[in-house]
């Protein structure tokens, strides 16, 4: 069934927002430096595509750009002035659509125009998604924005969306964090010593 639009050619129900900051580790040693703040943006879409199949993914991907800066001025406003260091993107597809109308959100159309707002970024953007119904957790890989070979930055975000997603619609979630794992010791390339040729190192 058609739902009416309300963003470009978008029907979305509801915006989410989740903050973590982290202060301490897992045995309450205090950050190396700064608290280690992670955001994820999310929203529950109408999947124009549920219950059927078509071999066009344009009712998604048409306006994709638009959807994009609408993600991307949201994430700033999180943010609040501060910088980020790793991002990551997502998605949940309710269980009357394909794991690909999730991925047909996700692609460099739409994400380009939140590089832009946030500053740029190399790197290739780590990437998740899955089925599932109401409440079932996301995990969103992140990693650094500019190298993807610094393993301080090898981290995850859970969300859980309690009302989302319902069978024809996708979830779609960015994510973003200001630092590295707090106390990451395992070695390899840091932050400190990216080079920012080519989005790996």
């Amino acid at each position: 069934m058609s739902k009416p639009a309300n963003f470009e050619n978008y029907h979305i129900r509801k915006w989410y927002t989740q903050i973590d900051d982290t202060l301490a580790n897992e045995n309450g040693i205090l950050a190396d430096g700064k608290l280690l703040r992670k955001i994820v943006i999310a929203a529950a879409i109408h999947n124009p595509y549920a219950g059927r199949f078509s071999d066009n993914l344009d009712l998604i991907l048409a306006n994709s750009p638009a959807l994009g800066r609408e993600f991307g001025r949201r994430i700033v406003a999180a943010l609040g002035g501060e910088e980020l260091e790793s991002y990551g993107k997502a998605c949940l597809v309710g269980i009357a659509g394909e794991y690909e109308h999730g991925n047909a959100f996700l692609t460099p159309a739409m994400v380009m125009p939140i590089r832009e707002a946030i500053g740029g970024g190399k790197a290739w953007i780590p990437s998740a998604g899955k089925r599932g119904v109401p409440g079932t957790e996301l995990d969103i890989p992140l990693a650094h924005k500019n190298a993807l070979y610094v393993p301080s930055h090898y981290d995850t975000v859970t969300s859980q969306f309690f009302d989302a997603p319902n069978a024809d619609e996708v979830v779609v979630a960015f994510a973003v964090a200001t630092r590295g794992r707090l106390h990451a010791r395992l070695g390899g390339l840091k932050a400190s010593e990216i080079e920012g040729k080519n989005g790996l190192n």
